[in-house]
């Protein structure tokens, strides 16, 4: 989810809550702790130079249950955010404390901000000799075509 798009959402919503992968909610007592811009330059296993920005919310569950993260006060620190940090139009990045520090992608379903999942990937496949995952196909779903014999007809 972009940045354009999270102020949408929020500009709509009561309330803001966030679900874990496994469906828990974040408690709903959180904080956003940070909300920054990420630039990471990298090579890859390729010999590719890199480049990549987001955008970073930092939730922190707090001890504090009196003050709840409404919308509008989300809104108006992205919105600081965007003019003194110069951020653009980014994907966003969520952190959430586990048992480690964890790093998700965000969606919405309408009325929840789904944390999900991301994973590791090499980005130069080509370049770094790994090949391309085959299809496996079963045997006896093969159709004989021609002057082929079937699996477990005898013929071979």
């Amino acid at each position: 989810m972009k940045l354009s798009e999270i102020k949408q959402h929020l500009k709509q919503l009561e309330n803001i809550s966030f679900k874990l992968p496994n469906g828990e909610l974040v408690p709903s007592h959180f904080h956003v702790t940070e909300v920054g811009k990420i630039t990471k330059n990298f090579i890859d296993c390729g010999g590719t130079v890199r480049n990549e920005e987001v955008v970073n919310f930092q939730l922190w569950n707090a001890n504090d249950y009196d003050h709840r993260l409404h919308p509008e006060k989300l809104v108006h620190i992205i919105e600081l955010s965007e003019k003194t940090l110069h951020i653009g139009d980014l994907e966003i990045e969520v952190e959430y404390q586990a048992e480690t520090i964890g790093k998700f992608g965000l969606d919405f379903d309408g009325t929840n901000f789904l944390l999900t999942g991301k994973q590791t990937d090499c980005l130069a496949k080509d370049n770094c000799g790994i090949p391309e995952e085959k299809p496996k196909i079963k045997l006896e779903k093969i159709q004989a075509t021609g002057n082929s014999c079937s699996p477990n007809s005898g013929c071979c």
